[in-house]
C-alpha cells in the first residue's frame, strides 16, 4: 500500500493560518496543564496518602465542567467561538498562579487544590465546545478527520512532554514550577486567539432567557438521541472511558508496584503519549476509514491496560501503556470526525457540549471509581478488571449499534445517514438549507 495512505495529513495546517494559531496556541497551554496534572496528584498523594483523594480531585473537576460545557455549548451556537474561547482562556492563568501561590506555603492546603480545580474544569467547559464547533470552519469539513488527527497529535506530544517534564519539575524545582508555566501556556494559547479571524457562527441561535437557553439545549439532546450511530459513539467512548482510566493509580503503582517517585509517575503519564504520537503519525488512513477500526481501537486501547495493570515490569508497562496510547489516538480520532461529520454547523456547538460532558464525566468517573477500587482490593486489581470491563462493554456495544459498525467517512454525502434535521421548533429543516455549502 503507497506510504501517503499512512502519512499524516498536514494539509489543514498547511493551508489555513488561522487552524495554525489555533493548533499552536492549544499545544502550549496543554503542555503547561498535563504538567500541573502530574503535579497536582503528586501533591495530593503527597498531602493525603489515598488514591480515593487523586480520584476525587478529577470528579471536582468534571461536575463544574459539566455545567461549563452545557453552558458553553449554547453560547457557542450564540456568539463568536473566537471570542469565547478567548474570555474562558485568560481567567485560567489565575488559577494556575493560586496553584503556584499554595504550593509555596510552608504547609499546603488541600482545598484550594480542590477549588482551583473545579474552577479549571468551569473554564474549561465554557470554552471547550466553541473549540470544537470552530474546528470544522477553520479545517473544513473534508477534512475533519486530519484536523482531528493533528490536534489528537498535539494533544499526545504534550502529554508524552508535559508529564515527563512536570516529573523532572517535582522532584527538582519543585511543584511551583509545574504551576508558574501553565499560567505561561494559557497566556501563549489567549495570545494566539487574537490573531485569529472571528467565528461566529454561520446560523446563530438567537433565542434569550433561562427558559429558551434550556429549550436550545433540548434540541441538541433530541438530534443526539434520533441518531443511532451519534449514541453509538457516546456508549463506546464511556465504555473506553468509565472503566479504564488508570491515571489517578499512577503515583500508588509508581510508588508500590515499580518502587519509584515522581520520576516513574512522569513516565507512566508520558508513555501513553508516546504510543498516540506514532499512531497520529500514521494517521492518514483514517480519513476514509469508520466503525469497525473505531471498535478495533478501542479494544487495543483495553486489553492493553489490562496487561500493563498485570506486569510488574517498568519497561513492559511503559510498552503496554504506549499500545494503548496509540489506540487511543485512532480511537478519538475517528469518534471526533464521525461526530463532526454528521451534525450540522448550527447544531455543533450544542452537540459538542453533550460530548464534552461524556467525555468529560466519563474519565473523571473511571479515574474515581478505579480509586475507590484501589481501596478496597489493590491498585493492581483496579486497573486488571477495569481493562477486562472496558473490553466486555465495548464488544455489547458494538453488537448492539449496527450504525456504529457500518459508519464511515469514506461516505460521499456530508451528513451520515440519521433523522432529518429540525429547527429549534420541531420542523423539518429545508432542503435548501441542508444542501448550502460548508462554512469555511
Amino acid at each position: 500500500m503507497p506510504r501517503g495512505r499512512f502519512a499524516m495529513d498536514l494539509s489543514p495546517l498547511r493551508d489555513s493560518r488561522d487552524f495554525r494559531l489555533l493548533f499552536a496556541g492549544f499545544l502550549g497551554a496543554l503542555i503547561g496543564t498535563l504538567m500541573t496534572s502530574v503535579a497536582v496528584a503528586w501533591q495530593v498523594y503527597d498531602l493525603t496518602g489515598s488514591a480515593a483523594q487523586v480520584g476525587l480531585v478529577s470528579l471536582a473537576r468534571a461536575l463544574p465542567l459539566v455545567v461549563g460545557v452545557l453552558v458553553g455549548g449554547v453560547l457557542a451556537d450564540r456568539f463568536d467561538r473566537r471570542l469565547l474561547m478567548l474570555a474562558t482562556r485568560l481567567p485560567l492563568t489565575l488559577v494556575a498562579v493560586a496553584l503556584m501561590v499554595n504550593a509555596l506555603l510552608p504547609e499546603p492546603h488541600l482545598w484550594p487544590i480542590y477549588v482551583a480545580t473545579g474552577l479549571t474544569g468551569l473554564f474549561a467547559g465554557l470554552g471547550g465546545p466553541a473549540m470544537l464547533a470552530a474546528i470544522p470552519s477553520l479545517a473544513g469539513t473534508e477534512r475533519l478527520a486530519a484536523a482531528g488527527a493533528l490536534t489528537a497529535s498535539s494533544a499526545q506530544f504534550a502529554a508524552l512532554l508535559g508529564p515527563a517534564l512536570g516529573g523532572v519539575l517535582v522532584a527538582g524545582p519543585g511543584l511551583a514550577a509545574c504551576f508558574a508555566i501553565d499560567a505561561a501556556g494559557f497566556l501563549v494559547f489567549s495570545l494566539a486567539l487574537l490573531f485569529v479571524r472571528p467565528l461566529p457562527p454561520t446560523a446563530p441561535e438567537t433565542a434569550k432567557g433561562v427558559r429558551q437557553a434550556f429549550a436550545a439545549v433540548a434540541v441538541g439532546m433530541r438530534y443526539v438521541r434520533g441518531h443511532r450511530l451519534i449514541v453509538g459513539l457516546l456508549l463506546i467512548d464511556a465504555a473506553a472511558m468509565v472503566f479504564t482510566m488508570p491515571q489517578a493509580l499512577y503515583p500508588v503503582l509508581a510508588d508500590q508496584q515499580f518502587d519509584g517517585g515522581p520520576g516513574v509517575v512522569g513516565l507512566l503519564y508520558a508513555a501513553p503519549a508516546l504510543g498516540a504520537l506514532v499512531g497520529a503519525a500514521t494517521s492518514g488512513w483514517t480519513g476514509r476509514a469508520g466503525g469497525h477500526a473505531l471498535i478495533g481501537a478501542v479494544l487495543l486501547w483495553g486489553l492493553s491496560l489490562t496487561g500493563f495493570g498485570l506486569t510488574s515490569l517498568l519497561p513492559l508497562a511503559l510498552v503496554l501503556l504506549a499500545l494503548a496510547g496509540l489506540g487511543d489516538l485512532i480511537s478519538e480520532t475517528l469518534r471526533s470526525a464521525l461526530l463532526q461529520h454528521g451534525t450540522p454547523d448550527e447544531l455543533r456547538g450544542r452537540v459538542s457540549s453533550l460530548w464534552m460532558v461524556q467525555a468529560s464525566v466519563s474519565p473523571a468517573l473511571g479515574n474515581a471509581g478505579l480509586g475507590f477500587l484501589a481501596e478496597l482490593t489493590s491498585a493492581r486489581t483496579a486497573v486488571v478488571t477495569g481493562g477486562l470491563v472496558c473490553v466486555v462493554s465495548t464488544l455489547a456495544v458494538a453488537a448492539a449499534f449496527p450504525a456504529l459498525r457500518r459508519a464511515s467517512l469514506a461516505a460521499p454525502d456530508d451528513r451520515l445517514p440519521g433523522p432529518r434535521r429540525t429547527d429549534d421548533q420541531g420542523v423539518p429543516a429545508r432542503q435548501a438549507e441542508r444542501s448550502g455549502p460548508p462554512p469555511r
